[in-house]
């Protein structure tokens, strides 16, 4: 179900369409890293009437641009799973830093990117569209820090 959207958001990434048999040319991706020792599946029920199952992968530097993506395994029918990216840039976290006059910490930052992930389930219709990278902008950190009462 997800599968589709994830080829599709690997070639916006990379700016163009690869030809499959040129793919072993292209940059390898970093690994990722913070992942808990043990995995440990949870489960949301989002808005749209939909249960996600998700496992937290890790995170790793953005390649195409400068930020952190964070690597979420996510389930919509428990039959079928797909990788699904956070993006947050550093212009984001930059943005809400200075106003606040202090660094997010990583724990913060994850909590960004984890209600980020549950905001695409519960705003976006189907699974198919909820499995679509998500583009955290400046506007996103202020809103989803002040829901949390971060300041």
């Amino acid at each position: 179900m997800c599968s589709e959207h994830n080829s599709v958001l690997i070639r916006e990434s990379w700016g163009h369409n690869l030809n499959p048999m040129f793919h072993w040319l292209r940059k390898k991706s970093t690994a990722l890293s913070g992942a808990p020792a043990v995995r440990r599946q949870k489960t949301y029920s989002a808005q749209s009437g939909y249960v996600y199952q998700y496992f937290y992968e890790g995170q790793r530097p953005m390649s195409s641009q400068r930020g952190t993506e964070y690597v979420f395994n996510v389930s919509p029918d428990r039959k079928t799973s797909s990788q699904v990216s956070i993006f947050i840039s550093d212009e984001a976290m930059a943005s809400w830093q200075q106003e606040s006059g202090r660094a997010l910490s990583a724990t913060e930052r994850y909590a960004i990117a984890k209600m980020s992930l549950f905001q695409a389930f519960d705003e976006r219709e189907t699974p198919e569209a909820a499995c679509a990278g998500v583009q955290v902008g400046p506007a996103d950190v202020r809103a989803i820090l002040a829901s949390l009462n971060i300041d």
